[in-house]
């Protein structure tokens, strides 16, 4: 297999899967999430083993970027690391794009600092939101807590067209898009892994995917949300006890492209191995349940958002929206 790197200033990087002899290819255009970019990427590249004529595109714009490109037509698919917004839906609808909306994994948001960093092993939400709150007056780490040493910090997050950056401010500000803006952002969180690991007095927070990709890099913190500090995990946030980072992933199709074979294949591909290929990336894996009503919804072409266009939303369970949709059809 052939793995190309490709570049341009509109669109970021993307990774395209072809084979030699393929110059004919049929293609599928993916944007979005560098969250969820992770486990397209995986899908992409074990798809692309078994169907040599399809060509398969996948660019990190972030989410909100994805979006932009989706609901004008210019992709197929969308990797989102939150819902769609009404607004974007609105403009999606004027476009003339239906889409289908499926969870794929669950994430952890994962709060790190530098291994060097002996201090902060757990924080709780009202220090997180003490850091990044707007107006925010912590410019050191005594400023976060007094037993902390006085240290300067350096902040490292999600960029604005990133759907991490809408949930991470939503749970922990209260609203979708109040942060600070001094600190280093991207909408890549690769960059956002190398700041960390350069710099004994950073903090960042970004996918649970890359912490897991960089474990040697960088220290998970402890998040403590009224009962203790808790490290992200699979058992953590399955069982409900990591609040408020854990969330819901997601790619929307259109429903135009969904019609065309050597889409549909992939997407059923896509929704038969995420789990498998979701924990392999670092990811938390859907349930067998969860799964099959995915594919249900695709199967169907279930078009439209179950979350009513709130974009990023907190403590909303998937599994719950699903069945009843599903059991009102």
């Amino acid at each position: 297999m052939k793995k190309q790197i490709l570049m341009s200033a509109t669109m970021g990087a993307a990774v395209a899967w072809s084979f030699a002899g393929t110059a004919s290819a049929q293609t599928i255009r993916v944007d979005g999430s560098s969250t969820v970019f992770p486990i397209t990427e995986a899908v992409a590249e074990e798809f692309g083993k078994s169907n040599r004529g399809v060509r398969v595109t996948v660019g990190i714009s972030g989410t909100g970027g994805g979006f932009k490109k989706f609901v004008v037509g210019e992709t197929d698919i969308s990797n989102a690391s939150r819902p769609m917004k009404a607004s974007e839906g609105a403009i999606a609808r004027k476009n003339g794009i239906q889409y289908i909306e499926l969870p794929v994994a669950y994430d952890a948001l994962t709060v790190v600092v530098n291994p060097g960093n002996t201090w902060a092993t757990t924080l709780t939400r009202a220090e997180l939101k003490k850091i990044w709150e707007p107006g925010s007056k912590v410019r050191r780490w005594s400023d976060v807590r007094s037993s902390f040493p006085s240290r300067p910090i350096k902040l490292y997050g999600a960029g604005t067209d990133s759907g991490t950056f809408d949930y991470f401010t939503e749970a922990i500000n209260g609203k979708e898009k109040a942060s600070r803006s001094d600190y280093t952002s991207s909408e890549d969180d690769n960059t956002l892994v190398q700041g960390v690991s350069r710099d004994i007095n950073a903090l960042g927070y970004f996918g649970l995917a890359y912490y897991e990709e960089n474990r040697s890099k960088l220290r998970a913190v402890a998040i403590d949300n009224g009962r203790g500090g808790v490290l992200p995990s699979i058992a953590t946030v399955n069982n409900g006890s990591y609040q408020p980072l854990a969330r819901p992933l997601f790619i929307y199709v259109n429903k135009k492209s969904a019609s065309k074979p050597h889409i549909a294949k992939f997407m059923r591909y896509y929704l038969m191995n995420s789990a498998k290929l979701s924990r392999q990336v670092g990811y938390v894996p859907l349930p067998g349940t969860l799964s099959r009503l995915a594919m249900q919804r695709f199967n169907k072409k279930a078009t439209g958002s179950l979350f009513a266009g709130k974009g990023a939303v907190t403590g909303v369970r998937i599994a719950d929206l699903l069945r009843k949709e599903n059991a009102g059809r």
